[in-house]
């Protein structure tokens, strides 16, 4: 089963995707994570992914549709893919789309997180994380524990990153709905799209997308 996960930054997906890994042995394709991995790579794909990113130039279509390729074409044995970060334009939709029906695969679901704006900019200027697992705290409804550990590995360090202020939220968020919301009008145009609620408490969360990839 391949799903991607709509939604903007702060909306839950990758705390989401990331108990998708764990639950449906499924691989998590987040942009950045495969850029990263890509350029220290070695391999003709990362090269060209370094030499991009030292140059400070923006990473094209191209590259990254494939470095999606690479990925579809390699280890079978799992349970689908989750696009998360990707497709983010109607064009990067189209070329996903045109990918996976060349490479033999379908795409299953498209979930969009939905959120409320003032709700979610509160939720995020809360936020920081576990620096060892990526686990996601909040000041208001998930403080870290009592004694400085994080209750899903033990690690002792926090972040918060530096854009989670409501300025930059705000910018992050216009970005998000120039360029990638669009894409809720094209799934649901082809009768692919399902909608959760983002802000719902996490287990709710998951509850509700197991029920959209069990239907």
């Amino acid at each position: 089963m391949n799903i991607i996960l709509l939604g903007p930054p702060g909306a839950g997906k990758g705390t989401q995707a990331r108990h998708l890994v764990e639950s449906r042995n499924m691989i998590q394709l987040s942009t950045g994570d495969m850029l990263r991995e890509a350029k220290d790579s070695g391999s003709e794909m990362g090269k060209i992914v370094a030499d991009v990113m030292a140059r400070g130039a923006l990473v094209t279509d191209e590259i990254v549709i494939g470095l999606i390729r690479e990925k579809l074409e390699g280890d079978t044995d799992h349970g689908g893919f989750i696009f998360d970060g990707f497709p983010r334009t109607l064009a990067q939709a189209d070329a996903l789309g045109a990918l996976m029906q060349a490479q033999g695969e379908t795409l299953d679901a498209v979930i969009e997180m939905r959120v409320d704006d003032t709700a979610l900019v509160d939720r995020i200027t809360a936020r920081s994380t576990c620096g060892s697992c990526g686990e996601v705290y909040n000041d208001n409804t998930k403080p870290i524990p009592s004694d400085g550990k994080c209750s899903n590995c033990g690690g002792t360090e926090f972040k918060r990153r530096e854009d989670d202020n409501e300025e930059s939220l705000k910018t992050r968020l216009l970005a998000y709905y120039k360029q990638t919301s669009p894409l809720v009008g094209y799934y649901y145009a082809k009768d692919m799209l399902s909608v959760v609620d983002g802000l719902a408490k996490i287990d709710e969360v998951r509850s509700s997308i197991a029920k959209v990839l069990d239907a």
